[in-house]
């Protein structure tokens, strides 16, 4: 897309166009950069290596150069992220969150007694209803969801959205009916997340609950549901997530980021919801650790006065934090003329903190409006009483990763955001970022509760954090993430976004300084340095270091594998799956034989790649990703079937008259419908 419309489309976002003039630029860009997506015949987000792919691949043996530490020996590093199956037609509505969930692993299979390490390439789709649904109906040429670029399009009629709905009604209802090979009870497409938790691999997405696979085959075993998982031989014990009534479906909606503690090995998790009181707050215990609080599901949480987009929460041993930001989504906004998805810039933000086990004694902290949509860390300020000695909750922390406006949602779906309605005061006026922030919510024994500390700890674009594992919930040192170096991460996702910088940042080190000079609250910053001018710094002691992508080079989010016996917390490794674009043909497309690669990289140093391993096929831009020792494969509870593709029916010749006449009736609507 040629650049003049980005400058455009940013002098848009700028106060002086917000006016009437503002509007009609908005107005003139989305309908440009939808001519264009016609001309060019596809979505930025289905075009180059965001497209994608469908040839998936048992484990495979893969050539590599450099050596494999000895600390991935029987591990697997997965990664998960959308790849819609029905894709025929390219010119249509996409958003880099849509799409069937595709996991990409590679497992560092010992190869012999020496102790020689094998990589092995996978990647499988996940066996969802929808994705079943979907590959069963052969007329189905589009998702059957519709893509969160529709519901969150500005420019999108009521009429257009509502039949957009509709279609997926009648889909879904359609498989319930006879001649359907499977029918669609949850419409998860699990295409966000993976972890691990109590002996399962567990793929998440925010519109329905968990769903099994297994290591390091990624084969689909079922559905988890908090009590149990299908595919297991021990019986599904009760309803768990959603409970029972007519609310369950949507009561066991989960967030795609769910925490597990690295002590107690609880799995914590909340599910957004339409209705009142919109959000609920469940714990799973591990049953390593019968001797912990029993786990519940559903528990409401209290304060929530409207549907919320939703997507991560905090965690510390002893609290949980909830954010209820002023990002809506709620199908009643279709009443009120306004998307599905709208943020509100004049309202406030709203932290809720209460302790593990009771969520109805949440506390509320308010601050200016914004967007979260990952959280890094989370941990408690404990003090004690020197004249009883008694440890006492002091504060909660917390890192996230802070937008000052919605852009992200919708640049994601290659749409310019709204122009706000409401005007913001001048003395909130921020310019567009994406940075790593740190909270310190202080608890007050009397009065209003206060937000203590709110800044930034570094000026550079900061996105997808991860940390050491055994760490979380703690005090950690470091926060890993990727950043963009020429750009924000809402100027690169308006033309899909690549990110060519992988950051390590001492986090300790840096809230240590804003602390002892505190910057500004809220629009303040303890690092105002660029990545440019930190790649240039060259100091070893640096509390940010970057690794630069060489040139046309663009990683993907980073998870850290510590170094066995290791004595620092950085002593490890940060893996990556990357992607050299000088594979493009001229039209911007992959070249059919793209390859992409998985790097090793030194994370205590962040500067050496010490190997890299040659992927069979490439791996398409996608979301987030986790490491898997070889204890938790070898540790997986015991599997009884999976799931797989239906059997393919008969034609219907033989089928009674009035079968035969209903599935003609299906196949003239679904070929309406595809």
């Amino acid at each position: 897309m040629p650049d003049w419309i980005f400058r455009l489309l940013a002098t848009s976002h700028q106060e002086k166009a917000q006016g009437q003039q503002g509007r009609l630029i908005r107005k003139v860009l989305h309908h440009v950069i939808g001519a264009i997506q016609v001309a060019h015949g596809r979505d930025s987000y289905l075009s180059g290596n965001f497209a994608p792919i469908q040839l998936v691949q048992p484990l495979t043996n893969c050539p590599f150069t450099g050596t494999i530490p000895n600390d991935l020996a029987g591990g697997e590093y997965v990664r998960n992220g959308g790849n819609p199956v029905a894709n025929e037609s390219l010119g249509r509505d996409a958003h880099w969150f849509d799409g069937d969930g595709m996991l990409t692993g590679v497992s560092f299979y010992r190869s012999d007694e020496k102790g020689n390490i094998q990589p092995q390439f996978v990647n499988q789709y996940i066996l969802t209803d929808v994705f079943l649904s979907t590959v069963t109906s052969p007329a189905i040429k589009t998702p059957i969801l519709p893509s969160i670029a529709t519901l969150v399009n500005p420019l999108s009629s009521l009429a257009v959205i509502i039949l957009r709905i509709l279609r997926t009604l009648v889909l879904v209802l359609l498989s319930h009916l006879p001649a359907s090979r499977q029918a669609i009870r949850k419409i998860s497409v699990a295409n966000t997340a993976i972890l691990y938790h109590d002996g399962r691999a567990l793929a998440t997405c925010e519109s329905g609950p968990p769903i099994r696979v297994a290591l390091p085959g990624l084969e689909t075993v079922g559905w988890f549901n908090g009590e149990g998982c299908e595919g297991e031989s021990a019986p599904v014990a009760g309803p768990g997530f959603g409970g029972k009534g007519p609310l369950s479906f949507f009561r066991e909606w989960t967030t795609a980021h769910p925490r597990v503690d690295p002590q107690t090995k609880e799995l914590l998790l909340f599910h957004s919801t339409f209705a009142p009181p919109y959000v609920h707050y469940s714990i799973v215990n591990c049953t390593l650790h019968r001797s912990r609080p029993p786990g519940f599901f559903n528990a409401p949480v209290p304060g929530v006065q409207s549907a919320k987009m939703m997507h991560d929460f905090g965690v510390t041993k002893s609290h949980s934090i909830i954010m209820d930001l002023p990002l809506s989504l709620d199908p009643l906004n279709l009443a009120k003329n306004k998307a599905v998805v709208a943020y509100d810039p004049t309202s406030p933000s709203r932290f809720g903190v209460f302790p593990r086990y009771r969520p109805e004694n949440i506390q509320w902290f308010e601050t200016r409006a914004c967007c979260i949509f990952h959280t890094a860390n989370s941990w408690d300020t404990l003090l004690t009483d020197p004249a009883s000695g008694e440890t006492q909750i002091e504060s909660i922390n917390m890192l996230a990763c802070r937008l000052n406006s919605a852009s992200l949602v919708f640049s994601a779906g290659a749409l310019a955001a709204p122009v706000p309605t409401a005007s913001i005061p001048d003395d909130e006026k921020e310019e567009e970022q994406c940075r790593l922030y740190f909270y310190n919510f202080q608890f007050a024994r009397e009065g209003t509760h206060m937000i203590r500390h709110q800044w930034a700890l570094s000026a550079i674009p900061f996105e997808f954090p991860s940390l050491r594992d055994s760490v979380s919930m703690s005090a950690a040192r470091y926060v890993y993430g990727c950043s963009v170096s020429d750009s924000s991460f809402g100027a690169a996702l308006g033309r899909a976004v690549k990110m060519d910088s992988l950051v390590k940042m001492d986090v300790a080190a840096l809230i240590d300084r804003g602390q002892r000079n505190p910057p500004t609250s809220i629009s303040g910053c303890v690092d105002t340095r660029d990545v440019a001018e930190v790649i240039a710094s060259g100091d070893v002691n640096d509390p940010i270091k970057i690794f630069k992508m060489p040139e046309k080079w663009y990683a993907q989010e980073s998870r850290f594998v510590p170094r066995q016996n290791g004595i620092d917390e950085d002593d490890g490794w940060l893996l990556s799956y990357v992607f050299d674009e000088r594979q493009l043909q001229e039209d911007g497309e992959c070249r059919s034989d793209a390859k992409s690669e998985l790097w090793i990289i030194d994370a205590k140093s962040m500067a050496s790649v010490v190997a890299k391993i040659q992927l069979p096929q490439r791996v398409p831009y996608g979301l987030h990703g986790n490491w898997f020792s070889e204890e938790d494969i070898q540790s997986q509870r015991p599997i009884e079937r999976f799931r797989n593709l239906p059997t393919m029916a008969g034609k219907g010749q033989h089928a009674p008259p009035i079968l035969q006449a209903w599935m003609a009736v299906r196949k003239i609507i679904e070929s309406l419908l595809a």
